[in-house]
């Protein structure tokens, strides 16, 4: 199984590893990609007042210019520890057992903007740059990065032969579409009411996600499991997951 979550705006400042190695990153065919983007962030950065507009950041937010500034020589730390808010505050990685955060290292990659698909794993620095923000330099987002990574996603041998589980909001399925031939299914957190219908559940999704994800970290389904495996799988560890079609499996909270 291999997982894929979007990314957080808010993030853990600092870290204590060396600075980003673009080679170590998980998907290195995204090489060209990910330096176009960095090299943009930090030509915008020399300009603090556009930096502003274009990122849309409040004066409290000015010290994120210079973390974009700092990008390629600032300390890093794994992307798991990197990221705060709903989701990452639920799934509390940094609380998780040595073989629980080596599962998400091998099977969760995290959509970001400036890097696509990193892995869980794979040691990151603060940064700011959102998936809508047109950055000026290089295309917009989704045109920079959306048929880039879906080849680099059919390349990759887990992605390829394992069930992709799609966690990601829509704005950043978009950059990253799932390349054809992948058996995937689409995350929908949906509450069900008095009336026994499913409904969209929008204020609890990321914690609803991160607990999931928490769960399948601690103790995990088999590699090959399909869709159906991993249903059987909530049904005995507290998650209730229900198939709605043949791409899309609903988190039922």
């Amino acid at each position: 199984m291999q997982l894929l979550l979007p990314p957080s705006e808010t993030k853990h400042p600092g870290g204590d590893g060396a600075p980003l190695d673009l080679g170590a990153l998980r998907l290195p065919g995204l090489r060209p990609q990910r330096e176009a983007l960095l090299d943009a962030l930090v030509a915008l950065s020399g300009d603090e007042a556009a930096a502003m507009r274009v990122l849309k950041l409040s004066e409290r937010q000015r010290p994120e210019i210079r973390a974009n500034a700092a990008i390629r020589q600032a300390a890093t730390m794994p992307a798991m520890d990197r990221y705060t808010g709903v989701l990452f505050d639920a799934l509390a990685a940094e609380t998780l057992p040595t073989q629980a955060r080596g599962w998400l290292a091998e099977h969760a990659l995290i959509q970001t903007a400036p890097l696509g698909p990193i892995g869980a794993a794979d040691p990151i620095p603060s940064y700011r740059l959102a998936a809508g923000t047109a950055l000026p330099g290089v295309p917009p987002l989704r045109r920079h990065w959306a048929d880039a990574t879906s080849a680099a996603l059919a390349d990759d041998p887990a992605v390829r032969s394992e069930l992709v589980l799609d966690l990601r909001s829509q704005a950043y399925v978009a950059l990253a579409p799932l390349p054809s031939g992948i058996t995937s299914a689409y995350v929908h957190v949906v509450t069900r009411g008095a009336d026994g219908h499913q409904r969209a559940l929008n204020h609890f999704n990321k914690k609803a996600k991160g607990e999931f994800v928490r769960a399948l970290a601690l103790d995990p389904p088999p590699r090959d499991a399909t869709l159906e495996a991993v249903v059987d799988w909530g049904h005995a560890h507290g998650q209730a997951l229900v198939i709605d079609g043949e791409a899309r499996v609903n988190l039922v909270v």
